[in-house]
């Protein structure tokens, strides 16, 4: 039996991948440690209610002695790193949270799985770390051109600043430590359970409420779209047989400008849920400060080593996302609790 410890795992990415992992392995042990701030919910776990398989512990990262003691009892072979706070704007209001998170979190993780990993003779056989990441690290992209594993870090917001710095400790415990890690940097995620403050799950949801949708700037910043499942299939991929040490990309070939994502969701809408529905709802914000224009990444390593590659078309992808969040009014009720819908009011309401 393989035990993993997923840190952030009642999260958007972390829950999905703990429920790929359950339906895809029957003799698995996944120790699932969430802080449960506002983004992680365990509304997002239901599916796996009840499955001996999956443990839930609430947590911090960056509590070293309950780190060390799950991974101790479970005998933890491979940890995988979701947990990071990870809203740009959020980053640039206030960046504190985002450094003890996603820096000192990662530390602490990394520090414990040295301790208790390590033997006279190295490691014990077949444990790896693994810590995932954001193309949002590598800055900002011109017309032409895609990111590489090779493109020099340059991150432009104290979110994606943190999320390298972590990648940089990440490396350093395998070249100083012999650590065995690998580190993915994916491109935007989007699908089911993600927090209704990133672009998709908030424009349906404004959409169906006739709520003003803010799009940045002239909305023609570009994005690589990445269905969630793709990306929990590429993250297992390296745990099974990526090469100590390296950096894989994951990327969807999914470039899309997000005016393009706002209209192709509210024209969905508007055949299928509300007629009302339109683009008169957009209302164009003053940019975001430093706002990468474009990001797209080149998947080939990962596709060339493991036999990745993304499955999903946008064009299905977009549409199973939508209908999972019109069939999930519930869900999007629940996870909106009265301590978050102060500031969710906020910052979109009437934008």
């Amino acid at each position: 039996m393989k035990r993993y410890l997923v840190t952030g795992g009642a999260g958007f990415i972390g829950s999905n991948f703990v429920e790929y992992m359950l339906k895809k392995y029957e003799d698995i042990l996944i120790v699932n440690l969430d802080k449960l701030t506002y983004a992680g919910n365990l509304e997002n776990l239901k599916a796996i209610e009840g499955d001996k398989r999956h443990v839930f512990v609430k947590g911090d990262i960056c509590d070293g002695e309950l780190v060390t003691k799950l991974l101790k009892e479970y005998d933890i072979d491979v940890v995988v790193n979701f947990a990071a706070e990870s809203h740009v704007d959020r980053s640039i209001m206030s960046s504190k949270e985002f450094i003890v998170s996603n820096i000192l979190g990662t530390q602490t993780l990394l520090d414990a799985s040295k301790n208790v990993w390590a033997r006279a003779d190295g490691y014990k056989v077949g444990v790896k770390f693994l810590q995932v990441s954001t193309d949002e690290v590598y800055g900002s992209l011109k017309a032409e051109g895609y990111f590489t594993e090779n493109t020099p870090l340059d991150p432009h917001s104290p979110y994606s600043a943190s999320k390298a710095a972590a990648d940089i400790l990440v490396k350093a415990y395998f070249d100083t430590h012999k650590l065995p890690v690998n580190i993915t940097r994916c491109s935007n995620n989007y699908g089911a359970y993600q927090f209704p403050e990133k672009l998709i799950p908030l424009l349906i949801n404004n959409a169906v409420n006739k709520k003003s949708i803010p799009v940045y700037g002239d909305g023609l910043n570009i994005r690589d779209w990445l269905y969630v499942e793709d990306h929990c299939k590429a993250i297992d991929a390296v745990i099974e047989r990526g090469r100590l040490g390296e950096v894989y990309n994951v990327g969807g070939h999914n470039e899309r400008t997000n005016i393009f994502i706002v209209k192709t969701v509210l024209d969905y809408l508007r055949r299928n849920k509300d007629a009302e529905i339109g683009e008169s709802l957009i209302t164009y914000v003053t940019d975001r400060k430093g706002h990468d224009r474009r990001y797209a990444i080149d998947p080939s390593k990962i596709t060339a080593e493991l036999g990745w590659y993304p499955e999903t078309k946008f064009e299905d992808g977009i549409v199973y996302t939508i209908k999972w969040y019109l069939s999930n009014g519930e869900w999007l009720d629940n996870v909106l609790s009265e301590s978050y819908k102060k500031y969710y009011d906020k910052q979109y309401k009437g934008r």
